[in-house]
């Protein structure tokens, strides 16, 4: 028993002795400071690339769009802010001006107010966008209504509405300043889509409809644009606690007015912004920010799709059967 206990105590020895010896510890040393030094590499090239940006934010007035306006503010980017209230707009530049809380260069924001449902005021913006600053480095297409209704009490105006607002204006201004781009060879183009770009749930239909076309939209603009060296990223969070749901059109095309319970219970849009700003600055191509769940949804949609289907038909029941 005692040369047994000795046996396995002289093992341990040797063990450390090898874990100890010059063959492992560089190594896990060396992977250690490999991986810091990539990550501080990352940190410091996505400092470069945005500071000194001409950065256009759509819907910067509130919600997601007014921290995104923030972040990158701080980041010392050149700040072109959109919106349809112009008093909105103001409020907000005058605030980032104020603002001390950064220690890079920062400039004064331009602000052009337009509405993206109008072809011919997209024209004009376009216009002025680039009358800022020359030109236009990074456009993040942000603005965008929310829908609740069911679709048989929907009216196609309402999904067109919708459509207008979350597809066709954003797509708009992304072609009306994409010529620019390609003549610099230079440009990056962000669309905050949603997780239900990639899946639908029930009562979103018009929503999730026109989240899905950017999300295809996108995909294509990014293989079409390689060739001039122009970066594409689709943005997909999942609930964010802003004041979508309240300004979500209904069936009827009047305001819904109520704040869900899924969407008070969301993340805060300075968090969210600060995670737009990292996938810009590492010029991420396809970004999920959502919870377990919402993740786990869009694998089960492809994985398993009659266990999905399940799930949504049984979401639908309950959500029915709640406002009954």
């Amino acid at each position: 028993m005692v040369a047994e206990a000795t046996r396995k105590s002289l093992l341990k020895v040797k063990i450390m002795d090898f874990i100890t010896s010059t063959a492992i510890l560089p190594l896990l040393f060396g992977c250690v400071g490999v991986f810091g030094l990539f990550k501080l590499l990352q940190r410091v090239r996505m400092k470069a690339y945005l500071r000194n940006a001409v950065v256009v934010i759509t819907g910067a007035t509130s919600g997601l769009g007014r921290e995104c306006a923030r972040v990158f503010y701080a980041a010392g980017a050149k700040l072109v802010l959109c919106g349809r209230n112009q008093e909105a707009l103001e409020e907000l530049t005058k605030e980032l001006s104020a603002s001390q809380a950064t220690k890079v260069q920062t400039h004064k924001p331009y602000t052009v107010t337009f509405d993206l449902t109008d072809p011919g005021a997209i024209v004009t913006a376009t216009a002025e966008i680039l009358q800022c600053f020359g030109h236009v480095d990074v456009l993040i297409n942000n603005a965008g209504i929310s829908y609740r209704g069911t679709i048989v009490d929907t009216t196609t105006d309402v999904d067109k509405k919708v459509m207008e607002t979350n597809y066709f204006g954003p797509i708009a201004l992304t072609k009306a300043l994409l010529p620019s781009m390609i003549k610099r060879r230079q440009g990056h183009v962000v669309a905050i889509s949603s997780i239900q770009g990639k899946i639908s749930i029930p009562f979103r239909s018009a929503y999730a409809a026109s989240k899905h076309a950017t999300q295809a939209f996108f995909d294509c603009l990014r293989a079409e644009m390689e060739q001039y060296e122009i970066e594409v990223t689709v943005i997909s969070p999942g609930y964010i606690h802003t004041n979508l749901s309240l300004n979500a059109v209904t069936a009827d095309g009047s305001t819904y007015g109520v704040m869900d319970k899924s969407t008070a219970q969301g993340r805060s849009p300075a968090e969210v912004a600060r995670d737009v700003l990292a996938a810009v600055g590492k010029k991420k191509k396809d970004v999920i920010l959502g919870d377990l769940l919402p993740s786990l949804a869009i694998y089960l949609r492809t994985l398993a799709p009659g266990l999905f289907f399940s799930l949504m038909a049984s979401r639908a029941r309950k959500e029915r059967k709640s406002k009954t």
